[in-house]
């Protein structure tokens, strides 16, 4: 077997793959990771630049664009290292900021879109009170409490290694080795982890969503049945267009999410109860496919509007050099 560091003892042993898959992988998590950065880069800038997007809305997305920009300029290219050959490389205090900062980024991307979705709520069930209850001091405390929970949660996990309550033992003599930088998680902290990064906000965003997408389908009937009442022969089919492009959105959203984070978690939970059985392998599979929801968030929340398609035309054309093109209307 290869070894990370064949001339030391209690070396971690290096992943053997085929050429072909090596280099696939090494496209794959490249392209992943260039997507995310560019992508979210976009992001920032349109809404940093032009002031008709300095909205309370867009300061949301601009600070899960940020975070998920950071996931993917500073963690996706060690995790691409470590997923493809299995060793670390670069020392034990790297290991734990890059654990550090991985939990805190992927979870504050989490906890944005919990914002996120609140906000819309917000917008769509209260739209006379949204513009009291969503001031800049309320988007600023959502934008903090995103940041502030998962950081301090991420550090004590990390730095106090709460992740090995109660199996430190076990971890020690079984999974620690030279070369090696794991995502390790005990019985209990397991749990606590998972609930407070994915399973607690997945509740909160299903049932927000649901509340909106309810809310929006009894405005849409409401409507439809005040114009039938003021014009007999009007049709109602662009209203029922309208409710089937809404109910695509909620879909797009709610499952995009599910579907990227929910098989790391539920590994993440079951892996302590089945002997940490779990191949390294596997895990790391699906952490990357986690990191595709950062990739996706750009084009869910941002690009599906005309007006951001229209701040990044003007970007990529050059226009954004010219005198007062941030007061330009989109």
């Amino acid at each position: 077997m290869d070894l990370c560091y064949e001339a030391l003892n209690g070396s971690c042993g290096k992943y053997v793959r085929p050429y072909g898959v090596y280099v696939s992988m090494l496209i794959v998590m490249m392209l992943t990771s260039i997507v995310t950065v560019i992508g979210n880069v976009l992001v920032i800038i349109c809404i940093g630049h032009f002031k008709q997007l300095h909205t309370s809305t867009n300061q949301l997305i601009l600070s899960l664009a940020l975070c998920d920009f950071l996931l993917g300029l500073f963690v996706m290219p060690l995790s691409a290292v470590r997923s493809m050959q299995g060793c670390w490389y670069f020392g034990d205090f790297l290991c734990k900021l890059h654990t550090c900062t991985d939990m805190t980024l992927s979870t504050a991307s989490i906890f944005h879109l919990v914002s996120v979705s609140a906000e819309r709520c917000c917008a769509v069930c209260s739209p006379l009170t949204y513009h009291y209850r969503f001031g800049f001091p309320m988007v600023l405390l959502m934008i903090s409490i995103s940041w502030l929970i998962p950081a301090i949660f991420a550090y004590a996990t990390t730095y106090f290694e709460l992740n090995l309550y109660g199996d430190r033992d076990f971890y020690k003599t079984h999974i620690s080795c030279v070369g090696g930088c794991h995502v390790f998680f005990s019985h209990v902290p397991a749990v606590i982890s998972s609930l407070v990064s994915f399973y607690i906000p997945s509740l909160i965003i299903i049932g927000i969503y649901s509340r909106i997408y309810m809310v929006a389908r009894n405005q849409m009937r409401s409507i439809s049945l005040q114009l039938n009442q003021l014009r007999r022969a009007y049709p109602s089919e662009g209203m029922h267009c309208q409710g089937r492009k809404a109910t695509i959105t909620v879909a797009i959203v709610v499952g995009v999410f599910l579907v990227c984070w929910t098989p790391f978690f539920l590994c993440n939970v079951m892996n302590p109860f089945i002997g940490y059985t779990t191949p390294p392998m596997l895990i790391d599979a699906l952490v990357w496919f986690g990191y595709v929801n950062s990739t996706l968030n750009p084009f869910i929340y941002s690009f599906r509007h005309s007006w951001f398609r229209n701040a990044v035309r003007v970007i990529v054309t050059g226009e954004i050099f010219q005198n007062n093109s941030s007061r330009k209307q989109l």
